[in-house]
């Protein structure tokens, strides 16, 4: 009892725990949003990790990982011979050096694996440079074309990834390789970070915002920029006319695909469509963006922000086979 007792009065046991404590019956989607309510914090989505325990990792002969430090999520995967064993999702920090560190701890956090165990690691994302346990950096570009090749299968020929800050369009062959791209200047508008920003001005938890953009009887005109500070601006007059948080919402949703749209026409939409990134989980800017194109994207078991770590693992995996990979201890 006294154990328990100190462990309950631990900032840590407090800080993970009090809600579920305060509300048991709500599931781990109520809990955060829960979270975000009580703390202000709207744009915060759910971090996350997982291993596959019907792989024993001794018995692999090549171990790969990848790591995808981006502007706002970075991801860890951990491969083994080509599969996937373990794969972590969090928010980045401050610096690439130590989301990357931390995304590769949360991947390997419940596993009796260590770092020496690793062949081969490589780095990518807009953070790669800092990735301090990879033996190389690949582009962004190439990664998600071929982590696109294994979420969705061969017959992907376009690829969209919306990240925290930038859009990708990507066309490439049945292997993944990279056939043609264009890619959108660093910027918010049209992006994760934007919506984000979104969901804390309207108080609208971000897993919900794909979903209540949707729930209006009649769709709004697209707001006229998808640049952050002007759409807010906006944003905040519209709601001043009377239109309610959903379909102020659904005006910025329709912004982003609108935006999305016009990079996709340049590089060429070309039928199996996959999205990758956080914005694949945003049902308002997805549906919006289908109307709008007439292609339904592919759909796929995975998180689709793993695209990025997962090309880098298998990258990995690739040179390992041609007798590159490091000799573990």
């Amino acid at each position: 009892m006294v154990t328990f007792m100190a462990a309950f009065n631990s900032p840590t046991f407090y800080k993970k725990n009090f809600f579920q404590l305060c509300s048991p019956g709500l599931g781990n989607e109520e809990v955060d949003n829960l979270k975000q309510t009580q703390t202000g914090e709207f744009w915060r989505w759910r971090e996350s990790n997982w291993v596959n325990e019907k792989i024993e990792w001794r018995n692999s002969r090549y171990i790969t990982v990848g790591i995808d430090v981006g502007s706002v999520s970075s991801q860890a995967v951990v491969m083994c011979d080509g599969e996937i064993y373990a794969y972590s999702n969090i928010r980045t920090g401050s610096n690439s050096l130590d989301s990357a560190s931390a995304a590769l701890n949360s991947a390997l956090a419940n596993l009796s694996m260590k770092l020496d165990a690793v062949n081969y690691c490589i780095g990518t994302g807009y953070g790669r440079v800092n990735v301090p346990m990879s033996d190389r950096t690949v582009t962004e570009i190439a990664c998600h074309a071929r982590g696109a090749n294994f979420l969705f299968g061969p017959a992907v020929r376009t690829v969209l990834d919306v990240g925290g800050q930038d859009i990708k369009a990507i066309k490439c062959d049945s292997e993944g390789k990279v056939t043609n791209f264009l890619m959108n200047d660093k910027c918010a508008a049209g992006t994760g970070r934007g919506m984000e920003v979104f969901a804390d001005l309207l108080s609208i938890p971000i897993g919900e915002v794909g979903d209540r953009s949707l729930d209006i009887s009649e769709e709004p005109a697209a707001v006229s920029s998808a640049c952050v500070v002007y759409a807010k601006s906006e944003a905040t007059a519209l709601l001043r006319k009377g239109l309610s948080p959903n379909e102020v919402l659904a005006a910025y949703c329709a912004a982003m695909a609108n935006r999305i749209i016009m990079i996709l026409e340049r590089v060429g939409i070309e039928p199996e469509l996959a999205i990758t990134g956080g914005m694949a989980k945003n049902k308002g800017v997805v549906e919006r963006l289908t109307r709008k194109i007439g292609i339904n994207p592919l759909k796929t078991a995975w998180d689709s922000q793993l695209a990025g770590a997962i090309g880098a693992a298998l990258f990995g995996y690739s040179l390992c086979k041609k007798g590159k990979g490091r000799t573990t201890k």
